[in-house]
């Protein structure tokens, strides 16, 4: 009773000051922009439709057994992610920078934070800015969910995300964006997320895809997707929403998110025609599937770019994107692993060629504040880019790897198999996604 009372009176002591550190802030409000604070807001809600835009993409490609259960990784992260990204994930992703790898606790439960200029966006209120980087750290662990999908524990997927956010997406979004090694020492360019959100993802799904091992029956019997309506859904909410990802990290309403802007939507387009392209001329038939995949791996791609490169560079980039990634997820069954939904294929694949061509593309003549790559004749990008990728790798999965460990040793990762074949949604959720 007296451990209860006492964290009581300390939580709402942390509380009380949180309250007024918060209303003295608020009245800070010099340099901030109402036509940034609005688009900034608006791309906050977009990016968070897209978690979403990712259960129905990832739902409808599994079996009707599963549905619900591929659907609440998502929702439930989604819940989880912003919880944490309040209490503990912004500050060690933005918070003063230790040592270049991870940010102070400075803002733990955003104590001191609010509606003051952000630091790294002064025409919009910092909480703004909190909340905006908070939905790429609720999307990016759903993303690896994909691998795993059909077989592994709800509650692994809980432990998993808490730990992982904490060790692995944190860190690396402060190495990149807030101040770490990479951005700031290095000089690698990532506009969006090639390397915080999707390597950073699908290295962690591979990881995750070997450790709990192939689903029952797989590359032996037939696993077709239930309702690829829903996925086609998913897909559209996917790129409506990336509108906000990518343009909205311009963090102004300026030329920079106009660029992105077209960039985006060009580069996804032009995935889509090259999966669809290489998909008929192989198999003699365009699928439906085939060309949101695409699209997807379109937006993955141009992702790190958006913001530095030109249009008709976003043309190639996703058109290679679609052949690229058509090539890596028709490599798995020869490979004989089981990613479940093709993260590494898609992201994992687009993510790194997204990396590597904004060394290629990327142009100070688009963008200023970028700097050239190799065919505009500087060489040393590409190099940046190169390492940059390579950390996130080495990072990402040995990190995945230890954490896959210990949920494994403590509350386990993987279902029974008489639980695998009654199908998620009963022996996890008690209940059905179709009723007869």
């Amino acid at each position: 009773m007296r451990l209860i009372s006492y964290l009581s009176r300390s939580l709402g002591t942390l509380i009380f000051v949180s309250l007024l550190t918060t209303a003295a802030h608020a009245s800070d409000s010099g340099g901030i922009d109402s036509g940034d604070t609005a688009w900034l807001l608006v791309s906050t809600a977009l990016v968070m439709l897209m978690t979403p835009g990712l259960a129905f993409f990832y739902a409808g490609m599994v079996r009707r057994k599963n549905v619900l259960g591929t659907i609440m990784h998502s929702f439930i992260i989604l819940c989880l992610m912003s919880v944490i990204w309040v209490l503990w994930g912004y500050t060690l992703a933005f918070g003063p920078d230790k040592w270049g790898l991870v940010g102070g606790l400075k803002w733990f439960g955003l104590i001191g934070i609010g509606g003051e200029p952000a630091p790294l966006a002064p025409s919009i209120p910092h909480l703004v800015f909190v909340m905006f980087q908070g939905m790429f750290a609720v999307i990016t662990p759903a993303l690896i969910t994909g691998a795993f999908a059909e077989r592994i524990k709800f509650s692994a997927v809980i432990l998993f995300t808490v730990l992982w956010a904490t060790f692995v997406y944190s860190p690396m979004a402060h190495w990149v964006w807030g101040g770490g090694w990479i951005g700031a020492k290095l000089g690698a360019l990532d506009f969006a997320g090639g390397t915080v959100v999707h390597i950073n993802s699908a290295i962690a799904a591979i990881a995750a895809a070997m450790i709990v091992g192939k689903r029952k029956g797989y590359l032996e019997e037939a696993f077709m997707p239930h309702d690829l309506t829903m996925t086609i859904l998913g897909a559209a909410l996917l790129w409506f929403g990336w509108f906000g990802f990518n343009a909205g990290s311009a963090l102004t309403s300026g030329s920079l998110a106009s660029l992105a802007f077209v960039t985006t939507n060009t580069a996804s387009a032009s995935a889509a025609l090259g999966w669809m392209a290489i998909e008929w001329l192989t198999r003699k038939k365009p699928t439906a599937l085939g060309a949101v995949s695409g699209a997807v791996a379109g937006l993955v791609a141009i992702t790190p770019a958006a913001g530095f490169v030109s249009p008709l560079s976003a043309i190639v980039i996703g058109l290679l994107a679609g052949v690229i990634c058509f090539g890596a997820v028709n490599l798995k069954p020869k490979i004989g692993y089981d990613d479940s939904l093709d993260v590494l294929g898609i992201h994992g694949a687009g993510g790194i060629w997204g990396a590597l061509a904004t060394g290629l593309f990327a142009s100070v003549g688009v963008n200023p504040d970028g700097a050239n790559g190799l065919f505009f004749g500087n060489p040393s990008l590409f190099m940046k880019q190169s390492v940059a990728t390579l950390a996130t790798i080495l990072y990402s999965g040995v990190v995945t790897l230890i954490i896959l460990k210990v949920v494994d040793w403590t509350v386990g990762l993987r279902v029974s198999e008489e639980e695998e074949v009654t199908g998620l949604d009963l022996s996890q959720h008690g209940e059905t996604g179709y009723n007869p």
